[in-house]
């Protein structure tokens, strides 16, 4: 890789997607700075980051690695890949990261996070984002990649123009092995992310029960279909193009996932962490209100949810 094509990029969440997709950009030899903290910052620090991943493992030994953004300085690119409800917060921190031309993308679980950065960052710098992966920390230090091969990010400017960034980011990308998609529309494909999140995150947690389980049961699967047209509903609302066809797509698509697969959000909430609850159907609910679209299934979700989230968060106990 020569230097012109070497990019500087700062990882900012270094769970199950930040730690994969860091991971696999720095054995490409981009020059990647990992933002974490705790254990898992010493952890990397000392072993060096491993990937256990169904596409093969790997390990990056020599990791940079730091808890201070300004140690790393201004970037190229930022992925963001925190939980829900640490943007804002980390925003303020990366600050540091930020140069006259680095963009920044976040590849979370819901449509808030482009424009919660852009009020602290300023919207020039950010695009729209997803990531399609199914991922987790195991241990400090140790990611898995356990599920969707080969992985991919789409991303686009948030007024959906082409710019020369998008084309050097999906180079960089594909340089590592990650497919690299540029969408006509981000907020039609960030919206159709956030139906998949809205009905896997809510039904898993509700039920307890992978995927599979729940998408076969003739009790659940009308239920998930009524959460994807909810989701659908509310974007046309907000001036969001979806095409006709999202819903039977989008069943098609959970159809043919693993059927061991559990949500990041599921995960949490059965272990007891607070989860991103509130950015993903609670978003939706929220939304919703904003332009007066009822969402049943969705207030149903997060409603009988809530109390879980209370309790981890401290705010509850029963």
């Amino acid at each position: 890789m020569t230097t012109a094509d070497r990019m500087r990029i700062a990882i900012v969440g270094v769970g199950g997607v930040g730690g994969y997709f860091g991971g696999k950009l720095a054995q490409a030899g981009h020059d990647v700075f990992f933002i974490a903290r705790g254990e898992h910052l010493a952890a990397m620090q000392q072993h060096g980051l491993q990937i256990r991943s169904i596409a093969g493992d790997f390990t990056v030994p020599d990791v940079k690695a730091t808890s201070d953004p300004a140690e790393v300085g201004p970037v190229d690119l930022v992925l963001v890949a925190v939980k829900g409800w640490q943007v804002r917060e980390v925003a303020v921190t990366m600050k540091p990261l930020i140069g006259a031309e680095t963009a920044v993308l976040p590849l979370l679980n819901g449509v808030d996070a482009p424009f919660e950065l852009a009020e602290v960052l300023g919207r020039e710098h950010v695009l729209g984002g997803l990531c399609r992966i199914i991922a987790y920390r195991e241990a400090p230090g140790v990611i898995v990649h356990a599920g969707v091969h080969p992985t991919s990010i789409d991303f686009g400017e948030l007024d959906n123009r082409q710019t020369p960034r998008l084309q050097r980011i999906k180079a960089v990308l594909e340089s590592a092995g990650i497919q690299g998609n540029v969408p006509a529309d981000i907020h039609v494909a960030m919206w159709q992310k956030f139906m998949l999140v809205c009905a896997w995150s809510g039904f898993g947690a509700a039920t307890r029960a992978p995927i599979g389980v729940w998408r076969s049961l003739p009790e659940t699967r009308p239920l998930v279909e009524r959460c994807l047209r909810e989701v659908v509903t509310v974007a046309r609302a907000r001036g969001i193009a979806m095409p006709d066809s999202t819903v039977a797509d989008m069943m098609r698509f959970i159809d043919s996932m693993p059927y061991e697969g559990t949500a990041s959000l599921q995960r949490d909430i059965m272990a007891g962490r607070p989860s991103e609850l509130g950015s993903q159907n609670g978003a939706l609910v929220r939304l919703a209100r904003e332009v007066g679209v009822a969402v049943p299934v969705n207030e149903m979700l997060y409603a009988i949810l809530q109390p879980q989230e209370l309790a981890a968060r401290g705010q509850l106990s029963f």
